[in-house]
């Protein structure tokens, strides 16, 4: 095996991945919430419970930009802090009732057109696909 091929398959993959993914969430317009905002809630939604730090280091942001757009959707109460009740000093990041409901809607439209990405695959096709994402969840990505 062509460790270095694999890399660059690789390379081509995640910005595949990038690309599809701003694809299907870019008309996705919640009012209210920008494109920061919304990929933080999408980090919580899909890894929760999260730090600030982890927020900061998945999506690229400096803590006080972090800090700063949470704190907005705090305010908007689609997100709170629970206290780590180990360290009161540390507090773990959740969804809100309203966060959770405003993001199994916006997921809702994703799946839809997900659907319609994998539309034409035959049943064959769709094993396929199934076992290549688990293995690069397994493999790779755990």
């Amino acid at each position: 095996m062509d460790r270095g091929k694999l890399f660059q398959q690789f390379v081509r993959f995640t910005a595949s991945v990038h690309q599809v993914t701003n694809d299907m969430t870019k008309d996705i317009k919640i009012e209210n919430i920008t494109t920061v905002q919304y990929k933080i809630l999408e980090f919580i939604t899909v890894s929760q419970p999260v730090t600030l730090s982890e927020i900061s280091e998945c999506l690229h942001l400096s803590l006080p930009n972090s800090s700063r757009e949470l704190k907005k959707l705090m305010e908007s109460k689609l997100c709170e802090k629970i206290m780590d009740p180990n360290d009161r000093r540390k507090f773990d990041i959740r969804l809100t009732e309203n966060g959770t409901a405003l993001m199994n809607k916006v997921f809702r439209q994703l799946e839809i057109r997900f659907q319609e990405r994998i539309n034409n695959l035959t049943e064959s096709e769709l094993k396929e696909m199934e076992a290549a994402i688990k293995t690069l969840q397994t493999k790779f990505f755990a």
